[in-house]
């Protein structure tokens, strides 16, 4: 007979399968919750997706060859290169790839919401200005 009392402790949306879209979402706005009361105002109206890839054209503009290789995107404006003369356009987008992310997780061992977090909090970064050298530096240091 199996022990199953640990099945209570699994995060939501957890089904014993691989997390989907839903599960992945959830966790997003979970980190979303934890970030600072500074930052807040800044990123609501950022919209959160998930996505099982990026497609082949996005793939293509970035120089990424393989899908599994992207695990986040941010589009939109930076908030560093707004004017107070633009207005419209669409709202800034942090997409999460579910596939690429649950790869990482399963070949990384991370725990799958930190390594949510870590991507989400990457592409809100590209918000905020900063580029990637930027926040390989930021983590080098942390």
């Amino acid at each position: 007979m199996s022990d199953k009392t640990g099945l209570s402790q699994l995060p939501p949306g957890w089904t014993g399968m691989a997390p989907d879209a839903d599960a992945l979402f959830a966790m997003a706005e979970a980190a979303i919750a934890t970030m600072p009361d500074v930052f807040k105002p800044h990123i609501e109206g950022v919209v959160i997706s998930i996505e099982e890839f990026a497609d082949d054209d996005t793939l293509a503009s970035l120089d990424i060859e393989h899908p599994y290789d992207l695990t986040g995107l941010y589009e939109g404006r930076p908030l560093t290169e707004r004017s107070i003369d633009q207005s419209g356009g669409m709202p800034d987008r942090v997409t999460l790839y579910r596939i690429p992310i649950l790869v990482e997780w399963i070949e990384g061992g991370e725990k799958l919401d930190w390594l949510v977090r870590h991507v989400l909090i990457h592409e809100i970064g590209h918000h905020f200005g900063f580029s990637d050298d930027d926040m390989h530096a930021l983590e080098d240091m942390a």
